[in-house]
């Protein structure tokens, strides 16, 4: 499982959105974004930087965090 840090998220359609994002990249099986932790987690094969870069895509900063 990977977790990335999401900025920028200020409600519920923004989680929406980075959800979907992250639902896009290939290997990508389980997706869970947090509001209140400003984080993602990301379960399956995909990509840490491809997954970054879908976040980056819908206009949020995200980095790796594990």
């Amino acid at each position: 499982m990977l977790k990335l840090k999401v900025e920028g998220m200020t409600c519920n359609h923004c989680v929406m959105a980075v959800t979907k994002a992250l639902k896009k990249v290939p290997g990508v099986e389980k997706v869970k974004v947090s509001l209140e932790k400003r984080e993602a987690l990301v379960e399956g094969t995909a990509d840490p930087k491809a997954l970054v870069q879908a976040v980056e895509e819908e206009g949020y900063k995200a980095e790796v965090l594990a």
